[in-house]
């Protein structure tokens, strides 16, 4: 069965039919695009609402928290903190 080749459009109805001359040769090699993150590092902790919880690295006072619940649904959240002023992350069960 020597159907000629075609291309088509899967959502519309249009069809080119290709000469059986022409030979498709494609050989791009696609480089990643590096991103510009959406939220920076530094803007990270900016986001994240704020306690009064003592660093056990540095002492400092104020900590970012984000809760999350890691267990099953009748036991608490996680508490994650991350120091404002050394960055060091601890958690809280």
């Amino acid at each position: 069965m020597d159907r000629p080749a075609r291309f088509f459009c899967p959502t519309c109805p249009y069809v080119c039919h290709i000469d059986s001359k022409v030979k498709i040769k494609r050989k791009h090699r696609l480089v990643k695009k590096e991103l510009d993150p959406i939220i920076s590092k530094d803007d990270e902790l900016d986001n994240l609402p704020e306690t009064e919880a003592p660093c056990p690295n540095c002492g400092y006072l104020k900590a970012a928290f984000g809760q999350q619940q890691t267990r099953s649904a009748d036991e608490p959240m996680t508490t994650y903190y991350t120091c404002k002023k050394c960055r060091h992350n601890w958690k809280e069960d």
